[in-house]
């Protein structure tokens, strides 16, 4: 078939575009221009903003394909735009979504794609549940056969490994140098990334797939572990020595930290278990690459490109550690004295 695969040159999407290729399709990347993300000779280029809704809707009428992958439909007006593209001239469309529709704290797990999602917990997981719905009207209403992944979090080479102040390489940094890791709340929380190239052979697999058509799809680890065992894995990974572990709860660092922690209140802070044997059913989804070998393959990747930051120019972890244990000590010694 031949696809077009909208930010082509994403984490995710990259993955997508070289597998698609390997699998014999053609594909045409719509993306800004702006990485330099190596893709194979002969996938064709379109730029462009698809966010400037005339020109990409202008641009997209002179491109002939069989499958639309959006991977960056944030909004419903990216959704409609899409829909105005696309209606009637292709057959199938696969949406980029993401397990954050789902509402949190779960009532149960292992999370399922019927389970509740509304209201999302933000305003990126409820702008993304109203793309679903109105790709979903356009499904109902004969637009183009409509799929929907839901993948959760996803790193690789590419990107770089999260932790509770973002994806800053300084964090790696500090893994291999033994410095103490801030872990937000005590650690049991549990978590699960997957490796992008486990997510993108799911898109690949639903392209042209019937049993995709009208269907929603979790694809994310079935490696669960705590926060504890994520750092302790990704030093195990990198030979450091075994980190400590300050744990602090998760409402102080957003009260003293809210510019580095605004992804607690959705995405870290809850523990979460997903099922992914729909995707394994339909779409051959497996999990391949396990957390030490792809910590190995990120690091690499950023290692290569002198992308890790030295830890010493960020100071704001070695500080809130030590604030953080001299509160804690005045509270134990104040209470003692009190009786």
């Amino acid at each position: 078939m031949d696809v077009l695969v909208i930010g082509g040159t994403g984490l995710i999407s990259t993955g997508i575009v070289r597998q698609l290729v390997a699998a014999g399709h053609g594909v045409t990347a719509y993306h800004r221009g702006e990485t330099t993300t190596p893709l194979p000779d002969s996938v064709e280029h379109v730029y462009g903003d698809r966010t400037d809704y005339d020109v990409f809707e202008t641009r997209m009428a002179d491109i002939e394909v069989d499958c639309v992958i959006d991977m960056v439909c944030f909004r419903p007006a990216d959704a409609r735009s899409a829909i105005r593209a696309f209606e009637g001239r292709i057959e199938q469309f696969v949406l980029c979504s993401t397990e954050s529709v789902h509402r949190r704290p779960f009532r149960s797990m292992p999370v399922t794609e019927d389970a509740p999602r509304r209201p999302p917990t933000t305003e990126y997981g409820a702008d993304k549940a109203r793309c679903e719905d109105l790709l979903g009207e356009a499904y109902e209403d004969g637009a183009f056969e409509a799929t929907i992944l839901r993948p959760w979090q996803t790193y690789g080479e590419g990107g770089s490994l999260l932790h509770t102040f973002g994806d800053g390489t300084y964090y790696i940094d500090r893994i291999r140098r033994g410095k103490p890791i801030v872990v937000h709340g005590d650690g049991s929380g549990v978590w699960g990334p997957c490796h992008r190239d486990d997510v993108a052979r799911a898109f690949v697999n639903a392209v042209g797939n019937e049993q995709a058509f009208g269907e929603a799809y979790l694809v994310t680890s079935d490696d669960n572990m705590s926060w504890r065992r994520y750092h302790r894995r990704i030093a195990d990974a990198l030979d450091a020595p075994d980190p400590e572990l300050v744990t602090i709860p998760t409402e102080v660092l957003r009260a003293v930290a809210p510019d580095r922690t605004d992804h607690l209140e959705d995405f870290l802070q809850y523990s979460a278990v997903f099922d992914n044997s729909k995707a394994r059913r339909d779409l051959d989804f497996e999990y391949t690459i396990d957390w030490e070998t792809g910590v190995r393959r990120t690091v690499d990747w950023l290692e290569e490109r002198d992308r890790i930051r030295d830890s010493d120019e960020v100071e704001f972890d070695d500080r809130l550690i030590a604030r953080w244990r001299d509160a804690r000590d005045d509270f134990v010694a104040s209470f003692e004295k009190g009786g």
